[in-house]
């Protein structure tokens, strides 16, 4: 199992990278070619650091090397925002661990309710951590050629 940390500002550039490499490679399985095209453009490194500068809580799973394989971003109202994990470490329970470590967060804060918007690829992961579907979420985001539609579903789980 991978230890799990909090993020440090040198971490930015490898979340950014794992983050589009996990939404290029594995994002493939689930969405198109274009709908991944449009979901990659939106992030970056700058965006980490912003959740980092709001005092957001980033748990970061990290290799032996000490570099970030996966990660979660918990905000305080108990909005879980993201869980990436990198193609070359899928499989290996990171993203469940990550999950349970930002329960243990939410609770130390006093969350009683987790909530998030997962994609179709991480949907069954929340699941399995006790998350309950609520609602498929529709929407368009902007593309190279316009609006591209995608999808994502609406989870909680209730911690009280």
């Amino acid at each position: 199992m991978a230890a799990i940390r909090p993020f440090r500002l040198d971490d930015a550039e490898a979340i950014a990278a794992l983050t589009l490499a996990a939404i290029r490679r594995t994002g493939l399985r689930a969405y198109s070619p274009e709908q991944v095209a449009a979901w990659s453009a939106r992030f970056s490194a700058q965006r980490v650091l912003a959740w980092a500068a709001r005092g957001d809580i980033i748990l970061v799973a990290v290799d032996d090397g000490d570099r970030p394989a996966a990660y979660t971003m918990l905000e305080a109202d108990g909005h879980l925002d993201m869980l990436y994990c990198h193609p070359d470490h899928t499989g290996r329970g990171l993203a469940t661990h990550l999950l349970a470590e930002a329960e243990r967060a939410a609770r130390a804060l006093g969350v009683i309710r987790l909530f998030t918007e997962a994609s179709e690829l991480a949907r069954p992961v929340f699941e399995r951590a006790g998350y309950t579907l609520l609602q498929r979420r529709d929407f368009t985001i902007p593309g190279e050629a316009g609006d591209v539609a995608i999808h994502n579903y609406a989870m909680e789980k209730r911690l009280a």
